[in-house]
């Protein structure tokens, strides 16, 4: 099986490359390598390397630029999906996506679910909507809804993510400032991994599943807990969607709820499990 990973210097798709190595052939590709958002490079990487299957970790992450960057986010967040897509279902490949919790507007006070409606907020939300639905079109096409990811960096790869940066904070004794009132459903890149390589190899139905961490937390609770694992205090300074100016908004309960994901037989760890396997990781 040849696997084409876009992104693959991100974190999510630095472990897809791990935990795929070995059992498959896998081509790693950064935006580098391969723009998705440009048509034809996507199609001359496919007719080159003709994958059995691409994991499109490739994506415009920055929120708040989204706002005055429009065209950047919807250039990489839908019409590279679009690209993708199309590429893969005149090969006959396999497509796995990955999506956001940026696509709900966060004004419930439950776990999200795969049947509840979308409304994005921001342009990187909305850019990410429409990435789901053009992914989504294709006969063999799996979206998995990922959210405030955490994981061990590619190699030589400066991005860290919102956990990492905290934990980063915490061991230099340094003051945490973390959100008292956006409550997430953490996601270890490791355990996404995990489940993705049994999305391929197991292939349930195809279609939408959140694939996130069980379990949900303020991102004051996510820090006082990485605090008692790592044995260290934590100078907690707390904010509040309202206070911190951010340009773009953000939802602001956005727990996601894996119970699909689960019933395909493909059960996440407790995201407090996934924290302390993060910590051991870096401390090797």
């Amino acid at each position: 099986m040849r696997l084409l990973v876009t992104g693959a210097s991100g974190l999510l798709g630095a472990a897809i490359a791990r935990e795929f190595h070995g059992a498959a052939e896998v081509v790693p590709r950064d935006h580098a390598a391969l723009d998705v958002s440009n048509e034809a490079a996507v199609d001359a990487a496919f007719a080159d390397l003709r994958p059995d299957v691409v994991i499109n970790c490739a994506a415009y992450n920055d929120v708040d630029g989204a706002e005055d960057h429009a065209q950047d986010a919807l250039h990489v967040n839908a019409f590279g999906v679009l690209a993708l897509a199309r590429a893969a279902a005149r090969q006959n490949a396999a497509l796995v996506h990955y999506s956001s919790d940026f696509v709900f507007d966060g004004k419930t006070e439950t776990p999200y679910t795969e049947e509840d409606p979308p409304n994005p907020r921001g342009v990187y939300g909305a850019s990410k909507l429409l990435g789901d639905w053009f992914a989504l079109d294709g006969p063999a096409s799996w979206v998995l809804r990922v959210e405030s990811l955490f994981g061990v960096p590619a190699p030589g790869g400066t991005r860290v993510g919102s956990l990492g940066t905290i934990v980063g904070r915490i061991r230099a004794g340094e003051e945490v400032p973390v959100f008292v009132d956006r409550t997430v459903s953490p996601s270890y890149t490791a355990d996404v991994a995990a489940a993705t390589r049994a999305v391929v190899e197991r292939r349930p139905a195809p279609g939408l599943y959140h694939c996130v961490n069980t379990g949900a937390a303020t991102w004051k609770e996510i820090a006082l807990e990485a605090a008692r694992l790592l044995g260290l205090p934590a100078r907690i300074k707390p904010i509040t969607l309202e206070t911190a100016s951010l340009k773009a908004p953000r939802p602001k309960y956005c727990a996601l709820s894996n119970a699909r994901l689960a019933a395909a037989g493909i059960a996440m760890p407790p995201w407090q499990e996934g924290l302390r396997r993060y910590l051991e990781s870096l401390n090797r």
